[in-house]
């Protein structure tokens, strides 16, 4: 084959630090496009975001030229730089350590943007912890509760 072809999908999933409401509504819509931004530099597709102050999802097509994981340390990276240079923040932004990464087919892509979309009404049932750890469950990745999630520590 002389050419090679990927439609590589992912649904991204990340919180603030200690799932603090941190994200601001005045900011969160500006804060997305700086972060499809980012994706777009990285020769990606933002399809998707949307989230909760406390949280984002993503839905994006990403390059096979770079690792998901270094795509991501830019994206969060980035966007915390840009939420701390504003000058009505009160207090340091931050993103948790880690993420979810889930692996998402075409034909289920417009399933979960709407999902992505439907954020605010979803979280009226349910916290963003009891979403990712299903969100775990449904993609079969095994994990121990105690890791999951920075907790802080008030010495």
């Amino acid at each position: 084959m002389a050419s090679t072809f990927t439609n590589l999908l992912y649904h991204i999933v990340y919180s603030t630090k200690y799932r603090k409401e941190t994200i601001e509504p005045a900011w969160q819509e500006n804060l997305y496009e700086y972060m499809g931004g980012i994706i777009r530099e990285r020769d990606g597709i933002l399809l998707q975001i949307g989230g909760m102050p406390d949280h984002v999802h993503i839905l994006a097509k990403l390059s096979p030229k770079y690792a998901i994981m270094d795509v991501l340390r830019e994206i969060k990276a980035g966007s915390s730089k840009w939420v701390n240079e504003r000058s009505d923040l009160s207090g340091r932004f931050e993103w948790q350590a880690g993420y979810g990464a889930f692996s998402v087919s075409q034909s289920y892509s417009e399933r979960v943007a709407l999902y992505i979309r439907n954020q605010v009404q979803h979280h009226m049932t349910k916290t963003f912890r009891s979403e990712f750890i299903q969100l775990l469950k449904r993609h079969r990745i095994e994990f121990d509760l105690k890791y999951v999630f920075e907790e802080e520590h008030i010495a």
